[in-house]
């Protein structure tokens, strides 16, 4: 059996083999809750109920969607340019950082200048955090995947380390969290009394944004050409290690900038909790969006609304809630087969 390219990909098939994937993962989901002796349309109502059923479960949703939008598109943008950033997760710590640093009292400013600016300085940050592998992967041939990936637990033992010594709140009951930031570094919330703040605005226009970039500008065609063929664009005369680092700048600031609305819009405060798995989460994001960014924004609230409508299901029907995490690695199983197949034909011979 071997895989050949197909020279022009049927726009059905980009559709079908999707929603085949879509399919694929209700069915296996469904016969994962039978086991378990409930029914299927009942547990799948529950879940739509908990996730959008009421305005406290969207806003829910799309909180937790938030975060996701971020390192979805810290994972899309980096991917398209064949740079494949597992690291989205040390990223987001690293903007959560620069968020407690600055906004804590270094920074005596009022909030309308204060908040941009250290969006700005964790754009940088987490910039920077990808850019080592990628110097390392475009100079030395150096695997970005292991670096990357090995980059998540060096950065999350370092803000243990900084927990428990300079930005440990000297005011905590013993679990290490840094202080509170300060009320002028803080996002507002969009709805008074919930918990969906601002940073889920400046997500959407991150996604409008980066879709712009890649399809509207000059540095997205070159990111196009790289990740479609290396050699090529080379060829053509793109400067192919150029825009890879500038690829990783973008990624990594996009990622970073999931750490800081969490902070900066949710919690208030630097823990080691921060993240529930976002930036890995946000693999499986992507590529249910097929690197698209707009689409990253559908995906991303697709799986928050599953993980937040599946909290709500475990406690009325009593199917455990790992059933979401089940079928958001299916998702991306299934939605990995599915682009496969839309783009490769199978010979047998």
């Amino acid at each position: 059996m071997r895989l050949e390219p197909k020279p022009r990909p049927s726009r059905v098939m980009l559709v079908v083999y999707p929603l085949g994937a879509v399919a694929a993962t209700v069915l296996i989901a469904s016969l994962l809750v039978m086991t378990s002796g409930a029914s299927p349309l009942f547990v799948f109502w529950l879940v739509l109920k908990g996730a959008a059923g009421s305005q406290f479960a969207l806003l829910e949703t799309l909180t937790r969607a938030t975060p996701l939008i971020f390192t979805g598109l810290a994972v899309a943008v980096a991917f398209r340019a064949r740079l494949w950033n597992i690291g989205a997760e040390a990223q987001l710590y690293v903007g959560g950082i620069v968020t407690v640093v600055l906004g804590t009292g270094l920074l005596p400013l009022p909030a309308p200048i204060l908040i941009p600016v250290i969006m700005l300085a964790t754009i940088l940050a987490g910039g920077l955090v990808l850019l080592g592998p990628a110097i390392l992967k475009t100079r030395f041939g150096v695997d970005e995947v292991v670096t990357t990936l090995l980059l998540n637990f060096v950065v999350l033992l370092f803000v243990s380390m900084l927990l428990e010594g300079v930005l440990k709140d000297p005011m905590g009951l013993g679990w290490p969290q840094s202080q509170m930031v300060s009320a002028d570094a803080r996002l507002p919330r969009i709805v008074e009394g919930r918990r969906l703040h601002y940073g889920f605005v400046i997500a959407l226009v991150a996604a409008f944004a980066v879709w712009f970039v890649m399809k509207k500008t000059t540095l997205g065609y070159e990111m196009r050409a790289v990740g479609a063929n290396a050699e090529a664009a080379r060829f053509a005369g793109i400067p192919v290690n150029a825009v890879l680092m500038k690829t990783a700048l973008i990624s990594g600031g996009l990622a970073a900038l999931g750490g800081f609305s969490e902070v900066a819009g949710l919690k208030g405060n630097l823990t080691l909790d921060l993240s529930s798995g976002f930036g890995y989460t946000g693999i499986v994001v992507a590529m249910l969006a097929m690197l698209n960014p707009l689409g990253v924004v559908a995906a991303a609230i697709f799986v928050a609304g599953i993980f937040v409508g599946a909290d709500a299901m475990s406690r009325a029907a009593g199917v455990p809630s790992y059933i979401a995490e089940v079928m958001v690695a299916t998702a991306l199983l299934t939605m990995v087969t599915a682009i496969m197949l839309s783009r490769y034909s199978v010979r047998w011979r």
